[in-house]
């Protein structure tokens, strides 16, 4: 099965610098993105994005463009809604940024949160994922971070351990009905 770009519909690539690095460029040569962009990036319907923004999990276009903290956002609950329910995913977020319209009380930028994740899922190896190895993995990740108060890496590490764990289940339910879909058209070796 190909490997996609958490939240994405583009192939995997290896990339310095964090993923979301890849689409930096995109947003600042276009000074934003336009719902078409962020729907042909992510494969999601606008209609989907706009109920997001409607119900308060994603932060609101400026003028029609989305930036840096509305796309990566729109990246995580894409990567995740395979396996939690949107509410869920939003109470995940809520615990480390707060307030989806203040900046002010978040621990770390969607961008960097999502080159986290990101991150923790390429060193996965889906069959070998326990615990242990997951909080192994999420140290490696977050080695670096410095939050604004004495409890932010906790919680970083907790939200990183479920989002982690979310996407792994995702990607599995995704193979399996690759599988089932082989089963039923009867192509399977």
């Amino acid at each position: 099965m190909e490997h996609y770009i958490p939240g994405t519909v583009m192939p995997y690539t290896n990339v310095q610098g964090g993923m979301f690095s890849l689409f930096r460029p995109m947003i600042e040569a276009a000074d934003g993105l336009s719902l078409g962009q962020v729907c042909a990036v992510t494969g999601l319907e606008g209609a989907t994005i706009q109920n997001w923004i409607k119900r308060g999990f994603v932060d609101h276009p400026v003028k029609k463009k989305y930036y840096e903290r509305q796309f990566a956002r729109i990246l995580i609950i894409s990567a995740l809604r395979d396996s939690m329910q949107i509410d869920k995913i939003a109470s995940i977020l809520a615990q480390v940024n707060g307030d989806v319209y203040n900046t002010d009380d978040d621990i770390i930028s969607e961008g960097r949160l999502y080159d986290y994740l990101c991150e923790a899922v390429r060193k996965t190896e889906i069959g070998l994922l326990s615990d242990e190895t997951a909080l192994k993995i999420i140290d490696e990740v977050v080695y670096d971070y410095n939050g604004p108060s004495g409890d932010s890496k906790h919680r970083l590490r907790l939200a990183l351990l479920v989002m982690l764990f979310a996407y792994t289940s995702g990607r599995l339910k995704r193979e399996a009905d690759i599988y089932l879909s082989q089963l039923r058209d009867g192509s399977i070796n």
